[in-house]
């Protein structure tokens, strides 16, 4: 009996495995949960680029400063800060890259998409230049593939293969946009305007050809020449070419918090940034910098001061203890330095637009490639002045409302264009270019540094301030600037084989190692 009661149990219990393997995809599957995701919308997603870029960058090109140590210090001081100094390399890996390289392995061979692929294209090679001007050799050829083909600690690819392989994508993606092919308006940039996306492709393969003016003008001529080639839809052309985030009281700018986060009674404007928009009457001036009455700390700060002769930049190479020792010191006002700061009803607002590649910038590169004979057509000075007109002009950039116009006349525009070291010379034109390009990068300051390296422009000071990186330090061997940023600490306690094989390739993990465009 007992044996009878075993089988029949069995048997049961037999028939009740088979009926739950037989549905146990239909029974185990959300039906309300989304199986896939739709690839314009990662491409949105990837479109919201906001990294840290003030501590390092805006520090290095003297155009932010603050004077803490501690929780707050890194370029301002010439030191090794893992949190501040990484955040680029996890945000971006973290979700641009893993998003875009998902939607090219994803719509490659889909003919219905070919826009949406090359745009994913381009907007990658954009993320990993960013990659390779901060860090040199980073993950390329397995990079965001931990997914699609289980790779999770992925090499670490040349800098200059890379960047060959960028300037590769550019050309090929923008080859292939067309028009009359799919439609993705669903994109943040230009609605799915492909002249603009052509535009914004070589506007990028403008400014990989020009990397390499140091090391290989052969390079540089031929990647310029191909990517100012109108028969592929040119570079931009105007301000309604610019590659922008456009911010509102919904979607915040996501790079400014340092403006109105918590800590932004701390940051100021870098004291040589101040002098040369002062010494030349820049118009620009009276909307980037303000002193505030009240400690900008608290929640009313009061009417600030814009009138540009009030305006001092904070020195470098000080402490918030001996700054009292600088020329110029302004004292303070209550545990905020009297020093300017970045004008929170312009450019610092919560909702301003967040730029990442402009026409003004495109046009002085122009300028520059004219001046060394990489193309023909126009002339030096018209690009020159088109550049600073197209900074000046930039929609949201300089106003209190959200997308207004530039308050800058035409009368202040021309007669900025007559001072002295501004008024083109061709003697000094490369210097001129450059500069120009230094104020065109104003909180784009991950350009700003490239530049910096690249053309060597502002002739900045060295900071020389005591305990710097010892890499960095002109008492040990460097030329007092911080020349790539140090890979994660995480980095390197996971995937350490592979980081020490790119560290050795360099020539060592550390802040004087030079990206191989700075050499």
């Amino acid at each position: 009996m007992k044996r009878k009661y075993i089988i029949i149990t069995s048997l049961l219990l037999l028939i009740n495995l088979y009926g739950c393997e037989k549905d146990f995809v239909e029974t185990n599957t959300n039906p309300v949960l989304a199986t896939s995701i739709d690839p314009v919308y990662q491409l949105v997603a990837s479109q919201i680029i906001g990294i840290d870029i003030v501590h390092y960058e805006g520090a290095i090109v003297q155009q932010a400063q603050n004077l803490l140590g501690g929780a707050e210090e890194g370029g301002n001081r010439n030191t090794n800060v893992d949190g501040f100094g990484s955040n680029t390399f996890n945000s971006l890996y973290g979700n641009q890259i893993q998003n875009l390289v998902d939607i090219v392995n994803t719509v490659k061979d889909d003919p219905g998409k070919t826009n949406l692929h090359s745009m994913a294209r381009i907007l990658k090679a954009y993320c990993f230049q960013l990659l390779v001007d901060r860090y040199g050799d980073v993950p390329y050829s397995e990079a965001g593939l931990a997914y699609l083909a289980g790779i999770t600690f992925p090499k670490y690819d040349d800098q200059e293969g890379i960047y060959e392989d960028i300037a590769k994508e550019l050309k090929e993606a923008v080859d292939v946009l067309d028009a009359s092919k799919d439609d993705v308006s669903g994109e943040m940039y230009f609605g799915g305007d492909i002249s603009k996306w052509k535009k914004f492709g070589n506007s990028l393969l403008l400014r990989v050809g020009m990397r390499y003016t140091k090391i290989d003008e052969n390079k540089a001529k031929s990647l310029v020449g191909i990517a100012t080639d109108p028969a592929r839809g040119g570079v931009m052309s105007s301000n309604e070419d610019n590659v922008v985030l456009k911010s509102n009281s919904i979607q915040l700018n996501p790079a400014n918090g340092f403006i109105t986060g918590s800590v932004r009674n701390i940051w100021h404007i870098g004291e040589p940034f101040i002098d040369f928009l002062k010494n030349n009457n820049d118009p620009r001036l009276q909307y980037i910098a303000a002193l505030y009455p009240n400690s900008p700390s608290g929640s009313d700060p009061g009417v600030p001061n814009t009138n540009p002769a009030d305006q001092i930049g904070c020195p470098y190479g000080y402490t918030d203890v001996n700054v009292v020792n600088a020329p110029k010191y302004p004292g303070k006002n209550g545990s905020t330095f009297k020093y300017s700061q970045f004008n929170r009803s312009t450019i610092g607002r919560i909702d301003a637009w967040l730029y990442y590649v402009t026409y003004a910038q495109t046009q002085l590169l122009l300028a520059e490639a004219r001046q060394r004979g990489y193309i023909t057509t126009g002339t030096v000075k018209d690009y020159y002045e088109a550049g600073i007109k197209g900074h000046m002009t930039q929609l949201d950039f300089w106003t209190s409302v959200s997308g207004g116009d530039s308050p800058i006349t035409q009368e202040e525009l021309d007669t900025y264009l007559q001072q002295p070291e501004i008024a083109f010379n061709p003697s000094s034109g490369l210097k001129q270019i450059n500069e120009q390009y230094w104020v065109a990068c104003l909180m784009i300051w991950h350009e700003a540094y490239a530049n910096f390296r690249r053309s060597g422009y502002p002739q900045l000071k060295p900071l020389n301030f005591p305990g710097e990186d010892p890499y960095v330090s002109i008492a040990t061997g460097g030329d007092g600037f911080i020349h790539r940023l140090t890979y994660p600490l995480k980095e390197w306690s996971i995937n350490t084989t592979n980081v020490q094989e790119a560290a050795d390739r360099m020539g060592g993990d550390n802040m004087g190692t030079r990206i191989f465009w700075d050499n």
